[in-house]
């Protein structure tokens, strides 16, 4: 945990030289933080809620804000707080409904870690709360046909977009998509503390049916339930790109679908929320592309081997980082059930080949 926090509680040490920081960079007269509350979530990053009070310059009045920094141990697939900015920062000029980007702050001097500010936004972002929402078969349908239709235009930043011109950074993979992922995810594991023969014959399998993409374009990595903020059923904000890379399209739509971001609600196929079918209709309405079911299950594989292999590291933050935390005691206890998923769906895959 950063300095910021001591015991979830806002160190007050820090309050001084953290509204001097964000004075000079927005350019306000004074700036004075009233409150700091850690917010729930955020397995891989923290994230704090701001009530802040500006004076003068462009946030002149009353703020709410949420300052987003990294826990502990970063994970290596993630982007650094300067590196997520600048894709939100992207996002938000493209008009992705996103939470404003503010300010970010890439050095550890003020708060003990880099930063970055961005907008509250209103709603609800917690997954379970929202696939139990007694009137979800109300709002459910038309809600993930319009998260279909937004995800379709994040795919609209492409390498050769004027919005990727913020977006160097990202490296270009020199592999396909998805035999990139593989090899992300192999790289991953590589660190792991103990070996996962079962994660390992999956990525290989990944490997070997590895499908030919023509597209490539800003991939959120982690657009699902539990991301993105929803109020009265409707698409508030997407939140955390810390994952965001260049790759095809259709992996964010099947992670979106797969099994283990439905949260129990297995026959809501669209993030626990909705029917998959709809969620397709509103992406291809925007995108023009035509998925089907059998062309995402690769992709749900992938989902699955990806959030095995996160998972694995996420325990290792406990087992060999040290971080005393029930959350990633838990999350560390989930790679069985991923291969599971994923093994089942690479069966029924190879038998309807031989059959």
């Amino acid at each position: 945990m950063t300095d910021i926090a001591d015991r979830h509680t806002y160190h007050e040490s820090k309050r001084g030289a953290l509204e001097a920081a964000i004075r000079k960079r927005i350019g306000a007269d004074a700036v004075s933080i009233a409150d700091a509350e850690r917010m729930s979530g955020g397995a891989v990053q923290e994230n704090w809620r701001l009530a802040v009070t500006v004076d003068g310059g462009p946030f002149s009045g009353r703020n709410d804000w949420v300052l987003r920094t990294d826990a502990r141990a970063r994970l290596a697939v993630s982007l650094d707080r300067s590196g997520e900015y600048a894709v939100l920062e992207a996002a938000h000029a493209h008009g992705i409904r996103v939470a404003q980007p503010i300010l970010e702050y890439p050095d550890a001097s003020i708060i003990g870690a880099p930063f970055m500010i961005q907008r509250a936004m209103p709603g609800v972002a917690a997954a379970r709360a929202l696939v139990r929402d007694p009137a979800l078969g109300d709002w459910g349908p038309a809600l993930v046909e319009d998260l279909g239709r937004e995800l379709a235009r994040i795919h609209q930043i492409h390498p050769q977009s004027d919005a990727a011109a913020r977006l160097g950074f990202l490296p270009r993979p020199m592999l396909p998509p998805a035999r990139a992922e593989v090899h992300r995810l192999r790289g991953l594991l590589d660190t792991a503390s103990e070996p996962r023969p079962a994660l390992e014959y999956i990525l290989n399998w990944l490997d070997t049916h590895a499908p030919v993409s023509h597209r490539h374009t800003l991939v959120h990595g982690d657009f699902r339930t539990g991301n993105l903020l929803i109020e009265d059923g409707q698409l508030s904000a997407v939140l955390d790109w810390e994952f965001a890379h260049w790759g095809d399209p259709a992996e964010d739509l099947g992670w979106f679908c797969a099994r283990c971001w439905r949260f129990g609600n297995d026959h809501n196929e669209a993030g626990g929320l909705g029917p998959r079918e709809a969620f397709v209709a509103g992406y291809r309405a925007v995108a023009g592309e035509t998925y089907t079911a059998s062309d995402l299950i690769y992709w749900e594989i992938m989902a699955a081997a990806k959030w095995a292999a996160i998972a694995v590291l996420q325990g290792d933050r406990y087992r060999r980082g040290g971080e005393d935390s029930l959350e990633l005691v838990l999350t560390g206890l989930m790679p069985p059930e991923m291969e599971l998923d994923a093994l089942m769906q690479i069966e029924t895959i190879e038998t309807r080949l031989t059959s």
